[in-house]
């Protein structure tokens, strides 16, 4: 009798709906709650750095569709193309049926994001300004995709590598720097860009930190006129562009003076991604370079 009681209250068991999971609901970059009936099953990114993010959080098998560029990790490159993130081919991303669009705030267009909206696409709007804010971006995705445990665990591990180089670089002695992202027009980062977090987390100075835009054009005659102690340029790759070498015909700058001309691979420090901990690291060291370089007194 107690076998069947036992019998009877497996097939009771069996017989009740599992509980439906919660309403999935987070903040993205711009303040627009994003919520999903469960988790996102088909992913569609809009810049090269969310599917690299995706990755990271542990649901880079659920990226149906990417922008050009999205090449890192190696996985990235087997999702559709669905243009550059400059000029998204709407009725490519219409057709893959995505559940989540991962965009990007500054480098997508508006218009075109309120397109895809207007589709029916739930849209992320991704904008981190700040270092810190790239953990907090993977632990959103994650709960966005249902991979949690993943994006926590990755998470955690960025935030003791940035809290391992904010504390070997406090204290030392500023450097003042002008971070070339583009020749033609002249282009930098602006204080809101992660990239002056970036300089300011190795004792650096944007001289153009002041300017709170994104990436704003200035021209050469500001760059003389604050005189910075290094140059670091972005490029297309990682190789080093011709053009750095052009602040040569201006040998009174103490960058030029004091040969502080650096290249860093943009992938590893323009991309929102933990790679940006690398090219972190590499800046930090150029600038322990520079520091060395100053003449004795």
């Amino acid at each position: 009798m107690k076998f069947l009681s036992g019998i009877a209250l497996i097939v009771a068991c069996l017989s009740v709906p599992p509980l439906a999971r919660a309403e999935i609901a987070v903040k993205d970059d711009a303040g627009h709650d994003v919520r999903l009936p469960q988790p996102a099953q088909r992913i569609v990114t809009l810049a090269p750095h969310l599917a690299e993010l995706l990755f990271a959080a542990g649901a880079g098998e659920k990226l149906v569709g990417a922008v050009d560029y999205s090449d890192y990790p190696p996985a990235a490159k087997k999702a559709a193309r669905v243009g550059g993130y400059d000029r998204l081919d709407l009725e490519a991303i219409a057709a893959l049926k995505p559940d989540l669009a991962l965009a990007w705030e500054s480098g997508n267009n508006p218009a075109q994001i309120d397109r895809l909206r207007a589709l029916g696409v739930t849209v992320y709007l991704s904008e981190p300004s700040r270092m810190a804010d790239v953990a907090s971006q993977i632990e959103r995705l994650g709960q966005l995709a249902g991979s949690e445990a993943v994006a926590q665990a990755a998470a955690r591990r960025f935030r003791a590598r940035l809290d391992t180089l904010r504390a070997a670089n406090a204290d030392k002695p500023k450097v003042r720097v002008f971070y070339q992202l583009w020749n033609a027009p002249l282009m930098t980062v602006g204080g809101p860009q992660i990239i002056s977090d970036a300089i300011a987390l190795c004792g650096g100075v944007n001289i153009f930190a002041q300017i709170d835009r994104v990436a704003p054009t200035v021209n050469i005659e500001a760059v003389l006129a604050a005189d910075p102690e290094v140059i670091i340029a972005a490029g297309m790759g990682d190789a080093r562009p011709d053009w750095l070498r052009d602040w040569q015909r201006w040998p009174e700058m103490t960058a030029v003076k004091r040969d502080n001309l650096f290249h860093i691979d943009p992938d590893i420090l323009v991309r929102h991604t933990p790679r940006l901990l690398d090219g972190a690291a590499r800046l930090c060291a150029d600038l322990d370079l520079a520091r060395q370089r100053r003449p004795a007194r």
